[in-house]
């Protein structure tokens, strides 16, 4: 199979959410990322995936290879146009969970990744960007 340089998938569904794994991990190999840091962006991917369909209630997965300073590194882009977060600060903390959940998604995401970047406006939806570099 042939990996797109960059490419959009949805995440509408539990469906979509499989299916954003599985191109993070053939995104991934492509690569040539380790085992480890394989494994830390498809976990990534995974929760950022979920936060957008359960909490932005739906959205995309934007992805694309690109390199800085002769480095190269893959970043995705998760978007939704859902409630957004009123205070990004308090999202990022570790334990505070906005449902029922661990409270591990945002800032265990961050701790999984190279850079990361959160904007969100409440009534505006929120994009997550996150880059894993060779």
């Amino acid at each position: 199979m042939a990996i797109e340089r960059a490419g959009t998938l949805p995440l509408q569904s539990e469906h979509n959410i499989v299916a954003s794994r599985q191109m993070v991990r053939a995104l991934c190999q492509d690569l040539k990322l380790t085992l480890v840091d394989q494994t830390k962006m498809i976990t990534a991917a995974s929760e950022l995936s979920r936060n957008t369909l359960i909490h932005g209630g739906g959205g995309t997965m934007r992805w694309e290879f690109i390199e800085k300073n002769g480095r190269p590194g893959l970043q995705l882009v998760f978007e939704d146009q859902g409630p957004g977060i009123a205070d990004i600060a308090l999202a990022l903390t570790d334990g505070w969970t906005s449902g029922t959940g661990m409270g591990l998604g945002l800032p265990g995401s961050k701790r999984l990744v190279n850079d990361f970047d959160l904007q969100s406006e409440p009534g505006a939806g929120t994009r997550v960007s996150i880059t894993k570099w060779k």
